[in-house]
């Protein structure tokens, strides 16, 4: 797989030879990501530097990624120590993203929740249906032994599909 190279002096998260810009998104591939970012800026605590985003708009099909009780404005942490505050923020993330990629949950065709203790399953999904009633998404659970920071407690990833007519 080819990567693109930077141009000299260019600084990360700024597009590289060959990706168009428009406010929070570019495009690279063919694809639209949206909200771009660095994982240095990101997690300034880890020694990361990826470069990212939120969601890729790929077709008719909109991938969103995990999303955890956190400003996506800030960075902030959000909801520390409420498993079903952080759920919340992770849908009202998953929300606005889609929106932001010309979709909305109703476009929903699949979830994946990722749990760090099995006792949090009932907030966290009572959480996820007050968002998704009447959308009737597939899902998928997973406890997993943590996530990237440790005050988080569930993480939502999304997939959604634009149906051809509202294209």
């Amino acid at each position: 797989m080819s990567h693109p190279t930077p141009r000299a002096g260019q600084g990360a998260g700024e597009p590289v030879a060959g990706e168009r810009t428009t406010g929070d998104r570019i495009v690279a591939g063919g694809h639209t990501r949206i909200r771009p970012f660095n994982t240095k800026n990101t997690y300034p605590e880890q020694n990361l530097d990826n470069d990212l985003c939120q969601a890729v708009v790929a077709g008719n099909t909109v991938y969103v990624r995990g999303q955890i009780g956190q400003d996506l404005d800030t960075s902030e942490s959000v909801g520390i120590g409420d498993v079903e505050a952080q759920t919340e923020r992770a849908m009202a993330n998953i929300d606005l993203l889609l929106k932001e990629a010309g979709s909305r949950m109703e476009h929903l065709v699949k979830l994946t929740i990722y749990i760090v203790d099995p006792r949090y399953r009932e907030p966290v999904y009572r959480a996820i249906g007050r968002w998704t009633r009447g959308v009737h998404p597939i899902s998928t659970g997973l406890v997993v032994s943590a996530l990237a920071r440790p005050e988080w407690l569930v993480e939502v990833d999304a997939l959604a599909v634009i149906p051809e007519e509202e294209r």
